[in-house]
């Protein structure tokens, strides 16, 4: 790790376990950025808890050349899950930092263009089809008014991509006739 790792814990004391665990998950950040100069941890346990049980709270602050990122978490699990999702969080944030600094965000264009390719109705979801060929599932929750039953096969829709689950899905889907 090349840049300096400050810890600080409130309202109690971390174990050698935890303190190397917060180490090794802000050593793991530099493979999403090695232009990390420095990260700050701060961990507070609520006033008079008993050693485990949350509500934790974890903030992580990394110095990166165009700024710094503050990223919070609290969780009312475990410690060590805690520091899970903390660094899980700051790494999401990271990537994006990267992203927008190469420039790699998408703009924001109005709602695309597809036709429903298929819909399950008894199950409320469907797939549509893009210009382009690809498929993207939708769920009748995403179907704004009138709604999911005027969706027909070949139906044309706007909608607004996102990334899901297990893989892109509509959200906001609209119908365009």
């Amino acid at each position: 790790m090349e840049y300096p790792v400050q810890i600080t814990a409130r309202n109690f004391q971390l174990t050698e376990a935890e303190e190397a665990e917060l180490r090794r998950r802000a050593a793991k950040l530099e493979q999403f950025d090695p232009r990390i100069s420095g990260c700050r941890i701060a961990v507070e346990a609520p006033v008079r808890h008993h050693r485990r049980g949350g509500p934790f709270k974890i903030r992580i602050d990394l110095k990166v050349p165009k700024g710094e990122l503050a990223i919070s978490h609290q969780s009312d699990e475990e410690l060590m899950t805690a520091i899970r999702e903390a660094f899980d969080a700051a790494r999401r944030r990271l990537e994006d930092h990267v992203r927008e600094v190469r420039g790699a965000v998408k703009s924001h264009e109005g709602p695309a263009l597809a036709r429903v390719a298929r819909l399950f109705s008894d199950d409320g979801y469907g797939f549509l089809e893009t210009p382009d060929g690809r498929e993207i599932y939708f769920h009748r929750n995403s179907v704004l008014a009138p709604g999911f039953e005027r969706l027909e096969v070949g139906s044309h829709v706007r909608f607004a991509e996102e990334e899901g689950e297990k893989g892109p899905q509509a959200s906001t889907v609209t119908l365009a006739d």
